[in-house]
Order: structure tokens, then C-alpha cells, then sequence
């Protein structure tokens, strides 16, 4: 198990909280909730070793269109990189409903 925290600025606040997904094989879940000031703070937990630049990229791509002040916490099981953004869109739409 690997674990990778990064950080990104954010403009704007979150509404509410959202979990979307399931930690279970190639998939993961997404937990995300507000933050006071002007930062994105991300905590990935991940099986599947060795991917962190990959991690990084990926979430580096979301973030440049996303500026919410949040703490995402991400339980991977093995997601693709497509699955990863999908589920980081999903969060968001369901704070913002």
C-alpha cells in the first residue's frame, strides 16, 4: 500500500461533502469536503505500487480545470486513469447538487 499527498491552489469554496465510488478491484472511492482557504489537498491510498508520477499527472490534468478549496481523499484498488477523473467529476457534481 502507497500513500502520495499533493496539493493545488483553489479560488473558490465547495458546497458540500460527497463519497462516490467503491474500493474494490479497478475501481476506487472519492471522498471530498470543503476546506477553508485557498488550497486543494489530495491523500491517494493505493495497491498497486510504482505509480505515483502517473498519480500526479492525472491529477495535475483535473485540477487544472477544477479550483474548489477541498480535502479528496482517494482509496484506489487498481482504477485506470480514466476511472480516476470520472470518479474526481462525480464528486464533484454530487457537492455541487
Amino acid at each position: 500500500m502507497e500513500q502520495f499527498e499533493f496539493s493545488y491552489p483553489a479560488r473558490r469554496k465547495v458546497p458540500k461533502r460527497s463519497h462516490v465510488g467503491v474500493v474494490g478491484s479497478g475501481d476506487l472511492e472519492v471522498l471530498l469536503e470543503p476546506l477553508e482557504g485557498s488550497t486543494a489537498s489530495v491523500c491517494v491510498r493505493t495497491s498497486a505500487g510504482g505509480f505515483q508520477k502517473i498519480w500526479k499527472a492525472v491529477l495535475d490534468r483535473f485540477f487544472s480545470r477544477y479550483d474548489g478549496a477541498a480535502r479528496v481523499e482517494i482509496n484506489d484498488a487498481g482504477a485506470t486513469p480514466g476511472v480516476v477523473l470520472l470518479r474526481l467529476e462525480q464528486a464533484v457534481e454530487a457537492s455541487e447538487k
